[in-house]
């Protein structure tokens, strides 16, 4: 996928586009996962969900399987945009749906590979949200997809949404504006803070002026050691 450096965002300021929730359903590989996230029209509440290990997605109603990998208060939410999910679609030759990457919001109007990691937003009347790591790609999103070479493909191009914390819960639903409230002056986008911590090692010094990170992040940060992206499935 060709990604441009800037693109052009739709003019009627930041929204989101659809909520999307999940629920368990059976994984090609075995066990279950909640990957599977369809929109709804009803609002959802948002709160910090506690401590990763134990505490799953901060969108009530919303189920995350493996405890281990995935949910917790540093990646309560995650969100895509529609533009990036569109560029996908031309590239795949097939529909995506909102919800088609696991994400919890679905964006239009904002570049999300181009924000900068910790900034927060202001989501509807109340939601205020935290950027904190980009996502991973993992087999369970590769055996989602079923798209051959598809963990390498989403690595290459560094265009992989964010995971989010919660500032302050409130309600978010479809068509909801959202704002930037504040943008740190570390500059480190959502793309280079993937590459650093990922394919890219030598760009991690970067990232150590970025206090927003998860704490599995800031202890690659500090040990200088990247993390293993998982291979592709056979």
């Amino acid at each position: 996928m060709n990604v441009p450096t800037q693109k052009v965002m739709h003019g009627a300021g930041p929204r989101v586009l659809s909520v999307n929730l999940g629920s368990a359903g059976p994984r090609k590989a075995g066990g279950v996962t909640g990957i599977d996230k369809r929109p709804t029209t009803v609002a959802v509440m948002v709160t910090a969900p506690g401590r990763k290990g134990t505490a799953g997605s901060g969108l009530a109603g919303d189920q995350v399987c493996n405890r281990r990998h995935h949910g917790g208060n540093d990646q309560a939410v995650y969100a895509y945009a529609r533009e990036d999910l569109d560029d996908w679609q031309r590239e795949l030759g097939r529909a995506l749906p909102n919800g088609s990457f696991g994400e919890n919001l679905t964006t239009l109007g904002i570049d999300i590979t181009l924000s900068i990691v910790g900034e927060t937003w202001q989501v509807g009347a109340d939601l205020v949200l935290q950027l904190t790591d980009p996502r991973i790609p993992c087999r369970t999103f590769a055996d989602f997809l079923g798209e051959r070479g598809w963990i390498r493909r989403f690595t290459r191009t560094g265009v992989t949404g964010t995971y989010l914390r919660v500032l302050q819960p409130g309600r978010v639903r479809a068509g909801d504006p959202f704002r930037v409230l504040d943008r740190p002056h570390h500059g480190v986008t959502v793309r280079t803070a993937f590459r650093a911590l990922t394919t890219e090692p030598e760009l991690l010094p970067l990232l150590t002026r970025v206090h927003s990170l998860s704490p599995e992040a800031r202890r690659t940060v500090a040990t200088r050691v990247p993390i293993a992206v998982d291979s592709d499935p056979a």
